[in-house]
């Protein structure tokens, strides 16, 4: 069970993390940084795992795949803004954690106006008239 490791390096970073952040605080930041990368290597297999099964089912939905790309880099963005802010939000920056959540909704939303687009273009030609 993986889930049993990852909790397993979260806690044992997190303690290691308590007891040097007095004596030297920017060891323990980086500490937090390094558990968090590898938390994440250890789900990327996963992640690439979905990212093919999802793949398959667009292509035997006959779907277009700039649908799916555009989708799957929407939730990376996300992903990625809320580490991105999380780790500095550790760091007492919370100030920069909120504008790199801030940025993260700006890209998802220029990502996303195509496909509005595509879908807004699709029901009006749906409709009668």
């Amino acid at each position: 069970m993986e889930i049993v490791q990852i909790v397993g390096i979260g806690m044992v970073a997190t303690l290691l993390a308590l007891v040097i952040k007095d004596q030297k605080p920017l060891f323990a930041f980086l500490l937090t940084i390094i558990s968090g990368v590898v938390i994440f290597t250890f789900l990327i297999g996963k992640i690439s795992e979905v990212v093919r099964i999802l793949e398959r089912l667009a292509v035997q939905a006959d779907l277009n795949m700039v649908f799916l790309e555009t989708i799957l880099k929407i939730i990376g963005i996300a992903y990625i803004a809320e580490f991105g802010a999380q780790v500095t939000r550790d760091a007492g920056q919370g100030a920069i954690a909120s504008k790199i959540e801030l940025a993260g909704k700006v890209l998802i939303l220029v990502m996303a106006v195509p496909i509005v687009q595509i879908i807004i273009e699709t029901v009006i030609h749906l409709l009668p008239g």
